[in-house]
């Protein structure tokens, strides 16, 4: 978040007092600009937190101790000394001991099932694969993982449960509308998992999941305009501004699988050659790399790995699919001109020639702007989580008193 900010809400009708409503909204926002301010600055004098915030001093203190008695922030051991003449400062930190998160990734030839702490930390981690893509049967299996590393981590309290995939993701029902590549409609991810797990469960898109989870603990901390591009078997992006992430109706925002590509080939389900997903889709390169002899099966970490060892053709086919990553990166920096861009995408994580490629594409004047996720061991993990964290941290007293 950025070093300074004005005080959050004020009326604009200063002799009227603010309705009940907006007492609310106010001490929603203020719970949370204070509590992201320990985050990122942490261990953090409370004037320092009033300085940056905007918020008095006496209201810093009020919501410190209510973050303490919740276990959600420590006092740091360590005092930190006053400049001037006085007693030394008692700093704050988040207390990353007490609470988890569980996180939930569904792809399309796996599901992953994590743990990550209040820092956006992964715990743990497992993959499982899919033997159906029978909706039920995917979030049951998922549940029972996510139930085996809560167990595992018995000293620690669940705070809830973060859920994200590709395709149409509705937030606000905790639905997955739409995912063509596993054949879901309509799947109530929410109540499925929340009658399973018996714990509080969100769910969105992974690109948006992703973009909270970059504006938090990532590369984009205190970016003013966010885009995450994400290049998996699934092709997607969202967008966020002054810390809020575009939905659209029913959120549908974000779904750039047929944008046209300019120097496609491959032809689209729609008719179409050259669209966005079906061009830059996992599936696509593995079935090139297949038909050159590099792999031959549907993993594309074995065509990095061939390119690792050196093999010529691969090499090709990962920087190819960067360059056109770019363009897509191009496409959208042309619409939205955001200040970062953060692209998920497999060679462009693992491979310097493949960032170079995508940079060029994108072109000199605004190559700085692209960076790589910030989570390359484990984004899909920080995906799911970020769905939860993200929740805490907008409306943290909520979310805490509810599950303590």
């Amino acid at each position: 978040m950025p070093r300074t900010a004005a005080p959050l809400l004020t009326s604009p009708y200063p002799n009227s007092p603010i309705p009940r409503a907006a007492d609310s909204d106010r001490r929603r926002t203020n719970a949370s600009v204070i509590l992201r301010s320990v985050l990122e600055h942490g261990p953090v004098a409370r004037s320092t937190i009033s300085r940056l915030t905007g918020l008095s001093p006496a209201s810093v203190t009020d919501y410190c101790a209510r973050f303490t008695e919740l276990g959600l922030i420590q006092e740091s051991a360590t005092p930190l000394r006053s400049k001037g003449v006085g007693r030394p400062h008692v700093p704050v930190d988040l207390d990353d001991s007490r609470f988890i998160v569980g996180g939930v990734h569904v792809a399309v030839p796996y599901t992953t099932v994590a743990l990550l702490d209040l820092r956006g930390r992964v715990l743990a981690e497992r993959r499982i694969g899919h033997d159906t893509t029978d909706p039920s049967r995917v979030l049951a299996r998922a549940a029972d993982g996510l139930g085996a590393l809560f167990a595992e981590a018995a000293g620690s309290t669940p705070l809830g449960v973060g859920v994200a995939a590709g395709g149409w993701v509705d937030r606000d029902s905790g639905t997955i509308v739409d995912h063509p590549l596993l054949g879901w409609r309509e799947v109530p991810v929410r109540e499925i998992l929340g009658t399973r797990t018996g714990l509080p469960v969100h769910v969105d898109g992974h690109a948006r999941a992703l973009v909270n989870g970059e504006r938090l603990f990532g590369r984009a901390r205190g970016s003013r305009s966010v885009l995450h591009l994400f290049v998996g078997n699934v092709v997607d992006a969202a967008f966020a501004t002054n810390d809020e992430v575009h939905h659209g109706p029913r959120s549908q925002a974000g779904a750039i699988a047929h944008l046209p590509l300019r120097g496609g080939t491959e032809p689209c389900d729609c008719g179409r050659v050259g669209c966005l997903q079906v061009e830059l889709s996992e599936r696509t390169l593995c079935r090139r790399a297949r038909e050159a002899g590099i792999v031959d099966g549907v993993n594309p970490t074995h065509v990095v790995a061939a390119a690792e060892r050196g093999d010529p053709v691969a090499v090709r086919l990962l920087t190819q699919r960067a360059r056109m990553t770019g363009r897509a990166a191009g496409l959208l920096l042309d619409i939205l001109n955001p200040e970062t861009v953060v692209v998920t995408e497999l060679g462009v994580i693992h491979r310097e020639d493949c960032l170079r490629a995508l940079r060029e594409e994108v072109g000199d004047a605004r190559a700085s702007a692209v960076v790589p996720t910030s989570f390359p061991d484990s984004v899909l993990a920080v995906a799911g989580g970020s769905v939860m964290l993200d929740v805490l941290f907008r409306d943290p007293l909520s979310v805490s008193q509810a599950t303590i």
